[in-house]
C-alpha cells in the first residue's frame, strides 16, 4: 500500500472529527487565486457523519460563514513552485476568512489542479462467503480490482467505484445487504505525481492547518458545475483556470475520467503582453475588460487605450483595435480547446449516451468563448456556473469559483472511495493494466 493510501485513511478520520466539531476550512490553491472558505456543519449533518454512499448529494447540511480570496503567488501550472510565496498567500486567505466567520479552525480540505493526473479503469471480482454482501465483501472486491503499475513518483489520488454488479444485476450504487453468489466492481482511479502532492500537504500544513483531505480540482469542479441530469448521462466539464486546464467526465453521476492540459488563461495574458510589449498587469486589464475570440465589423472602430507609465509619450498613449486584440488572444484559446478536444477523444467521449460540455473556470468568461468551444468541442457546450450553497457571499458565485463550491459539496458529502473499507492486509497481485479508454467503452 502506498503512503498516500494510509495518508488519506488518515485524512478521513481527521475530517470525521473536524465534521463532529462543526467547522472546517475549504482552500482552492490555484495558478491565479487561492480561495478559502469556512464551512458550519448543522446537528443533523455532524449525526449523520461522513459514510454516506454514492454521488454527492444534498446541500442544506452546511452554510459557508467566511469567505476570502487572495491573489496566489509561487503557483504554476497548478503547481506550487515557491513554497515561502505560496504559504504567504494561504496564510493570507485563511487569516481574512478567519476574521470573517470570527471563529479557529484547524483541519482544512484542499483541492489544486497539477499533478498531471491520469486516469485508470480498473475491475474486480469475487465470490461471495456468506450469500450476503457485507462490509468485508465490499473491501475484498475492492481489493481484488487490477490494479496496474502507476510509474515512479506516482500515488492514488482517487479511487472510486464507480459501479457494482452482483450475479447478473449491474449498475448498483450500494450492493450492501443485498443477496447473491458473486460480486464485481468497477473502479476509477485517478493517479497523480507525488511529489506535486507532498509539496501542497507540506505548505498546508506549514499554515498551522492539518489536511483533512484533498481532492482533484477537475472532479470538484464537475460536482459544483454539473446538473444532475448531466452527471447522470455523461456530461464533460472543462475548468479553464490561470495555469491549466482541467478535464473530467463523469456517468451515471460518477466521475469516470480526469485529465488537464497544462495552459489557461495567464497563458492568454501573456501572449497579449509580449504581442504588444506591455506589462502583464496591463494585459490583463486589457483581456478582462476588452477581450474576446470572434471578431466583427464593429471591432475595427473599437479602439483601446494600452496606458503605460514609461516616461515615453508615444509609447504610452498608444492605441489598438479590438480586432487586433482578438487576433493575439484567439490562437491560444483554439490551441487549449483543440489539447482539450484531444483528451475526450482519447477517453472515447463520443461513445457516451450525451454528449454535454460545460465550460467553468476563471478563463470560460471570455467573451464568445461559448460559440468557439462549440465549433472544436461539439454542438453541446454550455457555460457553467457552480450550484449555489448556503452562505455563500455574491462575488464567489461565478465560474472561478466551481472548484471551491465542489470541494464544499465534497466535505459534506464524500463519495466513498477505496480506503473508506477496511481493506485486506494482503492485497491482489497486480495483473494486466486495463487503460481507462478500453474500460470505458466496455463499461459504458
Amino acid at each position: 500500500m502506498s503512503d498516500l493510501y494510509h495518508s488519506q485513511r488518515a485524512m478521513r478520520d481527521l475530517r470525521k472529527a473536524a465534521l463532529q466539531r462543526g467547522v472546517i476550512a475549504i482552500l482552492d490553491i490555484g495558478t491565479t487565486k487561492i480561495a478559502c472558505l469556512f464551512l458550519k456543519f448543522d446537528e443533523s449533518a455532524r449525526a449523520r457523519g461522513i459514510d454516506g454512499v454514492g454521488p454527492m448529494a444534498g446541500q442544506s447540511n452546511f452554510k459557508v460563514i467566511g469567505a476570502s480570496t487572495t491573489r496566489s503567488r509561487g503557483v504554476r501550472f497548478g503547481e506550487i513552485s515557491t513554497m515561502s510565496e505560496t504559504e504567504r498567500a494561504i496564510r493570507t486567505a485563511v487569516q481574512a476568512a478567519q476574521r470573517m466567520a470570527n471563529v479557529h479552525v484547524g483541519h482544512a480540505i484542499v483541492t489544486f489542479s497539477g499533478g498531471e493526473p491520469r486516469s485508470y479503469g480498473l475491475a474486480g471480482q469475487i465470490d461471495l462467503q456468506g450469500g450476503e454482501v457485507s462490509e468485508q465483501d465490499v473491501a475484498r472486491v475492492l481489493a481484488a480490482c487490477d490494479v496496474p503499475h502507476l510509474g515512479d513518483g506516482r500515488e492514488v489520488l482517487h479511487a472510486q467505484p464507480v459501479n457494482f454488479a452482483l450475479d447478473h444485476r449491474s449498475g448498483l450504487a450500494d450492493p450492501r445487504g443485498q443477496a447473491g453468489g458473486v460480486l464485481a466492481c468497477d473502479m476509477h482511479l485517478l493517479s497523480i505525481d507525488a511529489d506535486v502532492v507532498r509539496n501542497v500537504l507540506y505548505c498546508v500544513g506549514r499554515c498551522d492547518l492539518e489536511v483533512a483531505g484533498i481532492a482533484s480540482s477537475a472532479y470538484v469542479a464537475g460536482v459544483a458545475s454539473l446538473v444532475e441530469d448531466e452527471q447522470e448521462l455523461g456530461a464533460a466539464c472543462i475548468d479553464m483556470g490561470g495555469g491549466s486546464t482541467s478535464v473530467s467526465i463523469f456517468m451515471k453521476k460518477h466521475m469516470i475520467f480526469a485529465d488537464s492540459v497544462r495552459m489557461g488563461g495567464d497563458h492568454i495574458t501573456s501572449d497579449i503582453s509580449k504581442g504588444l510589449s506591455v506589462p502583464m498587469a496591463v494585459a490583463e486589464r486589457m483581456k478582462t475588460k476588452h477581450g474576446g475570440v470572434l471578431a466583427t465589423s464593429m471591432d475595427d472602430r473599437e479602439m483601446i487605450d494600452m496606458g503605460g507609465d514609461s516616461g515615453d509619450y508615444e509609447h504610452d498613449t498608444r492605441q489598438i483595435s479590438r480586432t487586433e486584440l482578438i487576433g493575439i488572444m484567439r490562437p491560444r484559446v483554439e490551441e487549449i480547446l483543440e489539447e482539450t478536444r484531444a483528451c475526450l477523444d482519447a477517453a472515447g467521449f463520443d461513445s457516451l449516451p450525451s454528449r454535454q460540455i460545460v465550460l467553468t473556470g476563471g478563463s470560460s468568461q471570455i467573451p464568445g468563448l461559448d460559440d468557439l468551444a462549440a465549433r472544436i468541442l461539439g454542438q453541446r457546450v454550455r457555460m457553467g456556473r457552480p450550484l449555489r450553497v448556503q452562505g455563500l457571499p455574491q462575488a464567489a458565485t461565478g465560474p472561478a469559483f466551481s472548484s471551491a463550491v465542489g470541494l464544499c459539496l465534497f466535505a459534506a458529502n464524500p463519495q466513498d472511495e477505496w480506503w473508506d473499507f477496511e481493506a485486506l492486509q494482503t492485497p491482489y497481485p497486480a495483473r494486466s493494466l486495463r487503460r481507462a479508454v478500453r474500460w470505458l467503452r466496455d463499461n459504458w
